[in-house]
């Protein structure tokens, strides 16, 4: 399974890291911002959480929310968000089921037989539950934050 642009987002269910249960659902009614991270404490995903965190203002202000999310367990993810003075939430996806449905699941990452995790992705959903953009590079690579805060002004 994938998501594609135009269609409804996959379902989302994951625990935050205040250990709340999330799903899709909860999101609607609002612009959201998902931000796949391969995994914490990555040079790549503090470029990219701290990129998001310095420009999370503009999302706001675009009536947006941003949520990182990654298969680290919200101890982690809380440690991650601490030790980089971050200001948005994380979803855990521990179970992989989100990042097999969005189609972005990296099976053997980094030589480890057995472990998987995501790309490096974002996915934008507008306020009832559309996919409206997505974009998904190598672990090593940064996408385009440009790109992706334009992509949040075109929704109305």
């Amino acid at each position: 399974m994938s998501a594609e642009v135009g269609q409804s987002a996959p379902e989302l269910t994951a625990i935050n890291n205040e250990r709340q249960p999330v799903t899709l659902a909860d999101l609607k009614g609002k612009t959201t911002v998902l931000v796949f991270f391969p995994g914490a404490f990555t040079g790549g995903c503090q470029e990219e959480a701290c990129t998001f965190r310095d420009a999370l203002a503009e999302y706001n202000d675009l009536g947006a929310q941003v949520y990182g999310v990654s298969v680290d367990s919200f101890f982690a993810q809380d440690a991650f968000i601490g030790a980089n003075d971050l200001n948005f939430p994380f979803l855990s996806d521990y179970s992989r089921k989100t990042i097999e449905d969005y189609g972005i699941a990296v099976n053997d990452f980094a030589g480890m037989p057995g472990y998987t995790t995501s790309t490096r992705a974002v996915f934008v959903i507008d306020s009832e539950g559309t996919l409206r953009y997505k974009v998904a590079v190598a672990p090593t690579e940064q996408p385009d934050f440009d790109e992706i805060k334009n992509a949040v002004s075109q929704i109305k």
